[in-house]
């Protein structure tokens, strides 16, 4: 089975535990799917994730929405200790840009 219009988020990477590729899907968390060849874990990956989202749509359980589908409004709130608040106004201070700009650099590196 192969899912129609599949624009889940996939990632295949070498595991050394198992000394195989796995295959995982960023929407379906706990599923994964070993191979000897990254071709072979994608395909895995992406059978698995059709057959989940078939037998969820069967028992009528919800689908989770693609990520590449889902807008941003490009802001979120992060909660950090206070003096870890302070040190980055400090820092933001110093090179002369705002509190927002700064934390916004620090999490696209």
């Amino acid at each position: 089975m192969s899912l129609k219009n599949d624009r889940y988020t996939y990632r295949v990477t070498w595991s050394e535990d198992d000394n195989e590729y796995v295959g995982l899907c960023a929407e379906f968390p706990s599923l994964s799917w070993l191979a000897k060849t990254p071709e072979g874990a994608l395909k895995g990956i992406r059978k698995v994730v059709a057959d989940i989202v078939k037998d969820m749509q069967n028992t009528g359980e919800i689908v989770p929405n693609p990520i590449a589908g889902k807008h941003y409004s490009g802001k979120f709130m992060v909660r950090i200790p206070p003096e870890v608040h302070r040190k980055l106004a400090i820092q933001a201070a110093e090179f002369g840009v705002s509190l927002n700009r700064l934390a916004s650099s620090k999490l696209s590196q």
